[in-house]
């Protein structure tokens, strides 16, 4: 379970380092990329802008690996322990079973005898 926490926390790690340098961008070379060189600097705009490419480029590639390495490494229970919808789906009682309800005892039967089966 530690490597799966481990791999997970580099996972937003690289999301977030992912969002910044996308922020930092600019599709024309300027924006805030343009503010990290200056004329005297040996790495020019054109680098920088490179630089943060292939940045980009090396962070979404990790965060790809990294997510399936993440769920290869998904602690998984043992054979003998299911999750609770399991159990919950085992011990369902079955809706088309007819519950054994108590039935009516019939009237114990009389010797009575009706006009017709009286012989008299």
């Amino acid at each position: 379970m530690g490597v799966y926490i481990f791999i997970s926390i580099l996972v937003i790690a690289a999301c977030f380092l992912q969002i910044l340098i996308v922020l930092v961008q600019n599709s024309k070379g300027g924006g805030l990329a343009a503010n990290f060189t200056s004329a005297g600097q040996t790495m020019g705009i054109r680098k920088t802008a490179d630089f943060l490419e292939k940045a980009t480029w090396t962070l979404a590639a990790a965060i790809l690996i990294l997510s399936i390495v993440a769920t290869a490494a998904i602690p998984r229970s043992s054979g003998a322990e299911q999750s609770r919808i399991s159990n919950q789906i085992q011990n369902a009682v079955d809706p088309n079973a007819i519950p054994t309800l108590p039935t009516a005892v019939p009237p114990s039967s009389t010797t009575t005898q009706t006009e017709d089966e009286n012989p008299e």
